[in-house]
């Protein structure tokens, strides 16, 4: 389509790409399991997953949204040009959909929760820490408004375009997030004790590697990339023909490595040097680190205020990264599908994920809304990270390694022969065709007991 806009720069591109990818599993769940995964030995495995699974996986999606050029449905059914292969591309929406219903939930915390630092709300020991956090997120209103909000948000970037929305928005995002990111690291890691955070996150112990751990980092790697989304498709159909895929995707991938490393120097240095073992999962952000920061930084209050401050703005900044292209995921297909300008489509897409984020917030308060006998915030949980999002990568790298022309993915792969990537084809159809699915297959077995 004529009017769907493109990327301006190549800075563009990578800002925002791996702004999806950047998201608050990088910044919560990669720390916590590390935590619970010995440490080093985790982190270590975790980036070979991305270098074997993560990249071509990237690349992959990069492949059929680039050459189709129009929303996931489309691209899909165009590539295999086959319109059963299209309901992958559907999939993802569907998807994506859900996830931003759920999503825009948490982060709404994060955006009450920063306004709770700021006005000095998180004070007190770790028991009033977690009764606030239960008080709130138990509330039938104030977290549903919020989640509502955050969608809001993503919405005005959105209806402003490629170039002028989501480019603009992730030059500001992406940079912020890492300034934010930087200055909690240093302060983490000058406080007495921090060396002992320091050297368990990046010193590895082997002995702890068991089956568990290594699809721990396997699914970690998958999920922490937004594989199966339809997202990386979405976004590769906005590429120019002279975007270097491979080059691009590895670049996004150890962005995304670099932004969760660094959020583990911010958390565990903090965490050990007052006893605490970051490894308590989903209440670690809430919960566990408003009083890490109080204690840490007793010495000098004001200190631990600003740092609180700063990590749930770097928090926000995360997640509405991530939100902006669960977003555009949606906008991009009701746009083009329905034949509607791109503001409506983005209404259309605001107001679906607005009822789901209501409902889940609910789900979570004192409203017994429930699905298969879970409650709905953690059934949509459940449904999109064990099935919808392993079961479209598996689907992708099928089509890509199997169904579709060789010759149509190899000049996309090596830009028609020009790049300097044609050398690393054969390895990549390789890892397309028998490493990402069957790494897939093991995640799919881990997460339903199977193995």
């Amino acid at each position: 389509m004529a009017d769907r806009g493109n990327f301006g720069s190549r800075l563009g591109i990578i800002l925002a790409t791996a702004g999806s990818a950047v998201g608050l599993g990088n910044v919560w769940r990669f720390p916590y399991m590390t935590g619970q995964n010995g440490g080093a030995a985790f982190i270590i495995i975790y980036l070979a997953c991305i270098l074997l699974l993560g990249i071509p996986g990237m690349v992959s999606e990069f492949i059929v949204g680039r050459h189709s050029q129009t929303n996931a449905a489309r691209a899909y059914a165009s590539f295999s040009r086959g319109k059963a292969w299209g309901l992958v591309g559907v999939l993802g929406i569907i998807t994506s959909t859900i996830i931003l219903g759920f999503y825009a939930v948490v982060a709404g915390w994060c955006l009450h929760y920063l306004g709770a630092s700021t006005v000095g709300k998180l004070k007190g020991d770790a028991s009033f820490v977690q009764h606030y956090f239960q008080t709130f997120s138990s509330d039938p209103v104030k977290p549903a408004i919020l989640g509502i909000v955050f969608i809001l948000i993503t919405h005005f970037i959105i209806v402003r375009g490629v170039r002028n929305g989501i480019e603009k928005a992730s030059k500001l995002l992406m940079p912020l997030l890492f300034i934010l990111l930087l200055i909690i690291v240093i302060a983490s890691c000058s406080l007495p004790g921090a060396s002992r955070g320091i050297e368990f996150l990046l010193k590895p112990d082997f002995t702890r590697v068991t089956p568990k751990v290594l699809l721990e980092a396997l699914g970690q790697a998958f999920f922490s990339l937004s594989l199966g989304t339809a997202c990386l498709c979405t976004y590769a159909s906005y590429f120019t023909k002279h975007t270097k895929l491979l080059h691009s995707a590895t670049q996004i991938a150890l962005i995304d490595f670099l932004i969760a490393l660094m959020s583990g120097l911010m958390i565990f240095p903090a965490a050990f040097s007052v006893g605490v073992q970051p490894d308590s999962g989903p209440s670690l952000i809430f919960i566990t680190l408003p009083n890490v920061f109080q204690q840490a930084f007793s010495f000098m209050p004001i200190l631990g205020y600003v740092i609180s401050i700063m990590f749930y703005a770097l928090l926000v900044f995360a997640a509405l990264t991530s939100t902006i292209s669960m977003h555009e995921i949606g906008t991009a297909f009701f746009h083009e599908e329905l034949h509607i300008n791109r503001s409506k489509a983005a209404w259309v897409l605001t107001i679906v994920c607005s009822v789901i984020a209501v409902f889940c917030s609910m789900s979570v308060g004192k409203a017994d809304i429930q699905l298969f006998g879970k409650p709905l915030m953690e059934f949509c949980d459940y449904i999109t990270a064990q099935i919808m999002l392993p079961g479209g990568a598996l689907l992708t790298s099928i089509l890509v390694g199997w169904f579709a022309s060789k010759a149509i993915v190899r000049e996309e792969f090596t830009n028609w022969e020009t790049s300097n990537s044609k050398s690393y084809f054969s390895f990549y159809l390789f890892c397309v065709r028998y490493i990402v699915p069957i790494s897939i297959l093991l995640i799919l077995m881990h997460q339903f007991g199977v193995i």
